[in-house]
């Protein structure tokens, strides 16, 4: 696998400072030896105007955030990333690469999730270029790379948690955000490293299920939900009966037989549990 290996190019300035008097000079010198009709000077004049002229290709400017990848004849000579006026073999060929950071949204796409439900969902990858020798020579288009590669990374997540879930404890794509990034983020640049790329951040921008289910899925969420909170509240309220009990048995206040404890605890359930306030009717006789 190629690496990258940076390179120093001296600054084209020095080169430029020595150049341009050296080409004037020649230039003037072959206009003398034509006037003068001097043909082996004019051939000395004309070469070395040629080679001055053959020397100017090797001016290059890299721009900051950006390398250059140097070739000579398909060879790797390395790359060059200090911004400014560059000068190196003319014969090299250079090939710019950006290393700014770079963001992207994925497509909608349509997976199931791990319930088998269709959905649709889509992701923010946010990337930049940290080896421009892999970026270059390890994979065609190091771009369209990371976006095809980000989509499959996405597809196979989807597959492997359901789209919401009422238990604290388990994963979903809709609940656990937090931790569904990071393993988008970990799978994409598992799938990029080798076109030497870094993911920056991964994060899921969109996620709904498909049209043609989500009517159906909304009310089975909704009963869902239901069922869930009649839950927690029966437990809650039988916790709250077994206190009561238990303190007024403690203490004394009050002896009840087990026709009684049982009709506590029928309208201490209807209380707690109900979904509307209660009307309490009082009763101003005796106990029996």
């Amino acid at each position: 696998m190629i690496r990258e290996k940076e390179l120093h190019p001296p600054s084209g300035l020095a080169f430029l400072v020595f150049l341009v008097p050296a080409f004037l000079g020649s230039m003037a010198m072959l206009v003398f030896a034509a006037k003068t009709r001097q043909p082996v000077l004019i051939l000395v004049c004309a070469l070395v105007v040629a080679f001055l002229g053959v020397l100017f290709g090797g001016f290059f400017v890299v721009n900051p955030n950006e390398a250059k990848v140097l070739q000579l004849f398909g060879k790797y000579m390395g790359s060059a990333r200090e911004p400014g006026l560059r000068w190196a073999n003319p014969f090299y060929m250079k090939k710019k690469v950006s290393l700014r950071v770079v963001s992207f949204e994925s497509g909608k796409l349509k997976v199931n999730d791990l319930d088998g439900n269709p959905v649709e969902i889509a992701a923010i990858v946010v990337w930049k270029v940290v080896d421009s020798a892999q970026a270059v020579f390890q994979v065609d288009d190091y771009g369209e790379y990371v976006r095809v590669q980000s989509e499959a990374a996405l597809r196979g997540l989807a597959t492997r948690y359901p789209y919401d879930v009422h238990d604290d404890e388990k994963t979903s794509l809709r609940g656990s955000t937090a931790l569904v990034a990071e393993q988008l983020q970990r799978e994409v640049e598992e799938r990029v490293e080798a076109a030497g790329v870094q993911i920056l951040e991964a994060r899921i921008s969109h996620l709904a299920y498909a049209p043609e289910i989500a009517q159906a899925m909304l009310q089975r969420q909704q009963a869902a939900a239901i069922i869930a909170a009649r839950t927690r509240i029966v437990e809650g309220a039988v916790s709250m009966v077994e206190m009561a009990l238990d303190r007024l048995q403690k203490n004394g206040t009050v002896h009840l037989d087990e026709e009684r404890k049982a009709a506590m605890v029928s309208n201490l359930l209807v209380v707690l549990c109900g979904d509307r306030s209660p009307h309490p009717v009082i009763n101003t006789g005796t106990l029996y």
